[in-house]
């Protein structure tokens, strides 16, 4: 029998209590180039919840795998919709759910393997996401938080050097575009900060913030009709207020930036 080699590819917690995700076809039919355009972050939400499905199948679509390839000496590898260096996928995906239809309020972990949610912890409010999220008081309306988690020694047990954390980041950022992309596809109202106490989010999730630690706090709701932190568009006016460019130096001087 062949040598197993490395840590696991999944995370489960095998004692907690669980709930079977809905596997509906997601829809994400949507012309890429509208979506592309059409995404924005949302800061100002409706008070209607999210659907189970929708929660489902963006978890799916962002976690979870699209197949498995056959990596020689390292075994099976895991690919998603997203890049992840040397495919390592070492990003779990926890979430804090405050307002879904189906779901108790509460704090889970996404099984990407059988597409369910283990509850860690009961109850999520909308002030566990605003102490969560830094004090952002905006997030108290938000359905939803997914926190990126990494598993650093799936990185390590392949990249043994400082620059694969650089990598970590780089995978986090890939799957946060993943998210707010199908996210805006699906019509929901999608958000990405990295303004969140690290040590509050690693302790409600029971991590030890070390080797496995959080990266990037998504999440979504229901998108208002009018968007109070919206800007309006820049005019001629605010780009007469812009420094856009540093004058181009005559030829043979040297180039100086000033303020």
């Amino acid at each position: 029998m062949a040598r197993r080699w490395g840590p696991a590819i999944f995370a489960c917690y095998p004692d907690a209590e669980r709930l079977l995700l809905p596997r509906t076809p997601p829809r994400l039919d949507a012309p890429f180039g509208e979506i592309l355009y059409r995404r924005r972050t949302h800061r100002s939400f409706a008070p209607r919840p999210v659907a189970l499905e929708d929660l489902a199948t963006l978890l799916s679509t962002t976690f979870g795998p699209v197949d498995f390839i056959d990596a020689g000496g390292l075994g099976a590898l895991m690919r998603r919709t997203s890049p992840s260096g040397g495919a390592r996928h070492e990003l779990e995906a926890y979430v804090g759910i405050r307002h879904v239809v189906g779901v108790a309020p509460g704090w889970y972990h996404y099984n990407a393997r059988e597409h369910s949610l283990e509850l860690l912890t009961a109850g999520c409010t909308g002030e566990d996401l605003v102490s969560l999220g830094g004090g952002q008081s905006w997030m108290a309306d938000a359905s939803f938080v997914v926190v990126l988690v990494a598993v650093i020694e799936r990185m390590l047990v392949k990249y043994r050097f400082p620059r694969a954390y650089r990598v970590c980041l780089l995978n986090a950022g890939h799957f946060g575009q993943t998210f707010v992309l199908a996210a805006t596809g699906m019509g929901l109202g999608p958000f990405q900060t990295g303004a969140f106490d690290d040590s509050a989010v690693a302790e409600r999730l029971g991590l030890d913030g070390t080797t496995v630690t959080p990266l990037y706090m998504l999440g979504a709701g229901a998108p208002a009709h009018a968007d109070s932190y919206t800007r309006p568009p820049a005019t001629l006016d605010t780009f007469m207020r812009t420094t856009l460019t540093h004058p181009d130096p005559s030829p043979g001087s040297t180039s100086t930036i000033t303020s």
